[in-house]
């Protein structure tokens, strides 16, 4: 939240800002679950926004996709703000704008990159792959890498996929097990 031009990111003792100036330097948000990591993140990212200062998140979990609505007011919310010394009746609530980037380039802005370049484990999650899926994926990936084949985009993923559970005994000593059914199942399919 901005302050005095400042990015307000925190009350303890006393309260912590960032300062716009020398928001060029590296950063580091870390603590234990609920301690409010990604609420620091999101204060930072609208704040940045606010001070038109271009935004780029990578949120694979969309735990911050809500900043393209405006807020509206709880009792919780009201508590915490007037803890930290802000009038909940004059807390702005603002909506910012949102570019949601797509990996199919269908509902938001294409993501460029090549399907190599994401990797399994987020590809994985992107698809939303059970823990078997994502073990084949990632022997997919790894034969593939040994070959020294890119997978530029969907269709090659797609390609290799079908080319690994059809040669699935010439790979089974090298890279573990890949059934046809793990590869060709119904959650697995790749538009």
């Amino acid at each position: 939240m901005l302050k005095d031009g400042k990015i307000l990111v925190g009350v303890g003792e006393q309260e912590a800002y960032i300062l716009p100036a020398m928001a060029n330097r590296h950063g580091l948000i870390a603590g234990a679950t609920g301690t409010g990591k990604t609420i620091t993140l999101k204060v930072m990212a609208e704040s940045f926004s606010a001070l038109g200062v271009p935004v780029f998140l990578a949120d694979v979990k969309g735990d911050l996709s809500g900043c393209c609505k405006s807020g509206e007011t709880n009792s919780s919310l009201e508590k915490r703000l007037t803890k930290l010394g802000i009038d909940p009746a004059t807390f702005p609530y603002t909506r910012f704008p949102v570019r949601f980037w797509d990996v199919y380039g269908e509902g938001g802005h294409p993501v460029r990159t090549t399907v190599s370049e994401m990797g399994a484990s987020l590809l994985s999650r992107l698809l939303n792959l059970t823990e078997v899926q994502s073990g084949v994926l990632s022997i997919v990936f790894r034969i593939a890498d040994d070959k020294g084949w890119l997978l530029t985009d969907l269709k090659d993923l797609r390609a290799m996929v079908s080319y690994v559970a059809e040669h699935a005994s010439d790979f089974i000593t090298e890279y573990g097990n890949v059934s046809r059914q793990s590869a060709g199942g119904k959650r697995f399919r790749i538009r």
